[in-house]
C-alpha cells in the first residue's frame, strides 16, 4: 500500500471505500483541562475485522454524530450496533439499528486499549491535555498511525 503523508491527501486523492455490512458505534469520555470539561471521541468499527472506519471528537451531543454519520455514509453500513444512548435513536447511521451492550463488546474493548496506550484518555491519571486542540491532535495521530497505518 502507498502511504502518503496526511498534509498530501486533497479532494482529489483517490480512496478505495468497501462496503461495510455490520459496524459497531460508540462514544468514549475523557476530559480537557479538568473533569469538568468532558470531550468525547465519537467512532465506529466494522464489526467482523475491528478496524476504525471513522471518528471525530465533540461534544456528546446530536451535533457532533451527525458528523460521524457524514464520514460513515459512503460505507453504507446495513446494520449497525451501539449502546442505547438516545442520540443513536435521533441520528441513525444505517438502516437497522441494533441496541445492547452485548453487541458492542469488540469497540469496548478497543477503548480499553485506547485507554492503555494513550495516558490521557485514562480515566485517573496526571497526563491530560490542557487544550482540545492538542487533545484532538494527539488522539487523532494516533488513531491515523495505529489503526489506519498512515505514516506521519
Amino acid at each position: 500500500m502507498n502511504h502518503q503523508l496526511l498534509a498530501e491527501l486533497t479532494p482529489e486523492t483517490p480512496v478505495d471505500v468497501v462496503r461495510v455490512d455490520q459496524a459497531e458505534a460508540d462514544e468514549m469520555w475523557s476530559f480537557v483541562g479538568s473533569k469538568a470539561n468532558p470531550r468525547w471521541s465519537w467512532h465506529a468499527i466494522e464489526r467482523q475485522s475491528g478496524r476504525v472506519l471513522a471518528y471525530v471528537f465533540g461534544t456528546r451531543k446530536d451535533a457532533v454524530l451527525k458528523e460521524l454519520r457524514k464520514l460513515l455514509e459512503p460505507f453504507g453500513i446495513v446494520k449497525l450496533f451501539t449502546d442505547d444512548w438516545g442520540a443513536y435513536h435521533h441520528t441513525p447511521l444505517a438502516s437497522k439499528h441494533f441496541v445492547g451492550k452485548r453487541n458492542t463488546q469488540r469497540i469496548e474493548r478497543k477503548h480499553l486499549t485506547w485507554r492503555t496506550r494513550i495516558k490521557r484518555l485514562a480515566r485517573k491519571t496526571i497526563c491530560f491535555s490542557k487544550c482540545e486542540v492538542m487533545h484532538d491532535t494527539v488522539i487523532g495521530l494516533f488513531i491515523n498511525r495505529y489503526e489506519f497505518g498512515l505514516e506521519i
